[in-house]
């Protein structure tokens, strides 16, 4: 009689257990998503560089983010060679897939770590900022830390740092470790978190 108990009630919990499977993106799982701009300073060349460009996401359980971003040199900086055409400023631009991890997203000030994996192009511009016809592709890896804080219920500011990888570029107007380095990153995002 008390093994007969014994299994009904291991058959009982295993039954119970099997009741709610819990997977990252299904049933009970939370979704948003977000988009902003992203400014970044980073040297480029031996100098001060000024990327523009944005990124957004879909956000699961708040707290991991699946995404993409895209970047472009904003600012004026001296190639290693003039261009075909004479053009003396280098022409850079890459971006990828983005994944993010935030950790305690509710909480006013949080952290997040992500990493771009992606591609771009080098070449050259002119002073009116018109590119070059020589452009030269690359592979990029982007690994980042974030500062959040939660401004409103639809509003985040995150200010980071990261440093970009870039290799195959091949380029006579700026080379891997030209475009290679660490940068500072101010980033907006609106949507729902």
């Amino acid at each position: 009689m008390r093994t007969t108990v014994i299994v009904a009630l291991c058959l009982t919990w295993l039954a119970s257990g099997r009741a709610q499977e819990e997977t990252l993106a299904g049933e009970g799982s939370e979704s948003g998503g977000f988009g902003g701009p992203v400014l970044k300073i980073t040297p480029i060349r031996g100098k001060t560089g000024i990327l523009i460009g944005g990124r957004g996401g879909w956000i699961i359980n708040h707290s991991f983010i699946l995404g993409g971003g895209g970047y472009g040199l904003a600012s004026n900086i001296g190639a290693a060679t003039p261009g075909p055409g004479g053009e003396p400023y280098v022409d850079f631009g890459y971006g990828g897939v983005e994944l993010e991890y935030v950790h305690n997203w509710d909480k006013l000030m949080h952290w997040s770590v992500g990493l771009l994996v992606g591609g771009g192009g080098v070449g050259y511009k002119n002073e009116n900022g018109s590119s070059g016809q020589y452009s030269k592709g690359f592979f990029t890896m982007e690994p980042w830390v974030n500062a959040n804080m939660n401004v409103t219920h639809f509003f985040r500011i995150s200010i980071g740092v990261s440093y970009r990888w870039v290799t195959g570029s091949d380029s006579p107007a700026a080379s891997n470790a030209d475009l290679s380095g660490v940068a500072g990153i101010l980033l907006l995002r609106f949507g729902s978190f």
